[in-house]
């Protein structure tokens, strides 16, 4: 899809950049944004995020210290994984209460791209910017593997640019990642397509076995009625480069490029 000067005037509005800087020959996932990458003492996946961002994809990433209070001249937002608070009382309890999940709550009701990922889908369910709660894994241990994840809802900020069905490759890294909520809550996510991502076989089929943690119906990511804001367990910042054993994490960040450029 390529833009015309009209859509690219009100891309770089959107995003604050000059619109020479977007190149409608390469379409609309060359939009550049600002990202702001959170940082809460313990988190340690901050330096993975602002690198896939910065290094591999050449967005503006700056990680921004948890006593900020506003995030308004960024476009997107990422809570990243780690032991926020060194994993007190529970995951992401205490990251709950940090000045800037002020400035991530006002800005996921305005509409601003926010995905956490691992402890940032626990800070999430604290804030009840998303529903349910990550316990701890059924195994009672720390799992660190790659997974398959069957990509369910597809119009949402960070899964635009993946198909229905599609699956991709992405490393977990938690001990505490089985998603759960009450059965009422999960058929409501069920019955309005907010089940972003979920634990499968290579031929995307959700098994017992393809789950590595126990989250209720495989769940691996969620997200909220307006699409703006996902949670998952996942990480898709370590699936950025072949080297690394995989690239599907990029489709990721894509996507929020291309449900930026289209709602401009």
């Amino acid at each position: 899809m390529e833009l015309d000067s009209g859509a690219i005037r009100r891309v770089a509005a959107l995003i604050h950049t000059p619109p020479s800087r977007i190149d409608a020959s390469r379409g609309i996932t060359e939009v550049a944004m600002r990202f702001a990458v959170i940082v809460f003492p313990g988190t340690w996946s901050d330096h993975d995020c602002q690198y896939a961002l910065a290094n591999v994809m050449g967005l503006q990433a700056d990680l921004v210290w948890h006593r900020e209070s506003d995030l308004s001249r960024y476009d997107a937002i990422v809570l990243p994984g780690g032991f926020s608070y060194g994993d007190y009382l529970r995951t992401g309890a205490i990251a709950r209460f940090s000045p800037v999940m002020e400035a991530v709550v006002r800005d996921a009701e305005a509409g601003k791209p926010i995905i956490g990922v691992c402890n940032g889908f626990q800070v999430l369910c604290e804030t009840h910017l998303l529903p349910g709660a990550l316990l701890r894994n059924e195994s009672l241990q720390y799992r660190c593997v790659w997974v398959n994840l069957c990509t369910g809802n597809t119009s949402s900020a960070f899964t635009a640019a993946l198909e229905p069905g599609q699956v991709i490759r992405v490393p977990i890294s938690h001990g505490e990642g089985r998603y759960f909520a009450d059965d009422k809550t999960l058929d409501e996510l069920e019955s309005t397509g907010r089940v972003a991502f979920r634990y499968c076989e290579t031929d995307g089929s959700p098994t017992p076995g393809s789950n590595p943690n126990g989250s209720a119906r495989n769940i691996a990511g969620i997200v909220n009625e307006r699409g703006n804001v996902l949670g998952m367990m996942p990480h898709p910042e370590r699936a950025c480069e072949a080297l690394m054993g995989g690239e599907d994490g990029l489709l990721i960040w894509k996507s929020v490029l291309e449900w930026a450029a289209v709602r401009a």
